[in-house]
């Protein structure tokens, strides 16, 4: 009898686990296309949009025509447009007249300072995540001042593209 009833636990547990159909769970989604907020910005600056415009972002006036020749040379001379852009960046850091907030402004209002920012160089307003980024990054770094930032924001991919 105990074998008996063993052999039917077994067995009746062998057809239990062995069902012919398994359920088949099937979720609707909608199709939606996420794009960064710069996804418009598709044409590439020329070198010369590009100087002119991160001059003037720099200075907050235009740069003159010699100047902007002399650095557009200097682009084409280097083979790899990143460092030649690097280069230019360094070399507008390292002058008088730059416009730079001043960094206990940067550390008093870093949500203004960030807003600033993404408006002076990408002509936009930031998303939430960018700006709550910006400003957990200035606070958990102190050694970042304005002109650290201002490099990243003008050597940017997005920075490159209008």
């Amino acid at each position: 009898m105990r074998y008996f009833l063993f052999l039917l636990i077994i067995t009746s547990s062998f057809f239990y686990s062995c069902k012919s159909g398994q359920d088949v769970y099937q979720y609707e989604l909608n199709d939606v296309n996420i794009n960064a907020d710069y996804a418009g910005k598709n044409k590439r600056k020329t070198e010369q949009q590009y100087i002119s415009i991160l001059y003037a972002n720099l200075f907050q006036k235009a740069i003159s025509a010699n100047e902007l020749i002399e650095i557009e040379k200097v682009i084409a001379s280097i083979g790899d447009k990143e460092l030649a852009h690097e280069v230019v960046v360094s070399n507008f850091m390292n002058r008088s007249g730059i416009m730079l907030p001043p960094k206990s402004e940067m550390l008093a209002d870093k949500t203004a300072f960030v807003m600033d920012t993404y408006k002076r160089f990408y002509v936009r307003e930031p998303l939430v995540a960018e700006k709550t980024w910006w400003v957990n990054y200035i606070t958990a770094n102190p050694q970042v001042n304005p002109e650290l930032v201002y490099v990243a924001f003008a050597l940017s991919e997005e920075y490159l593209f209008y």
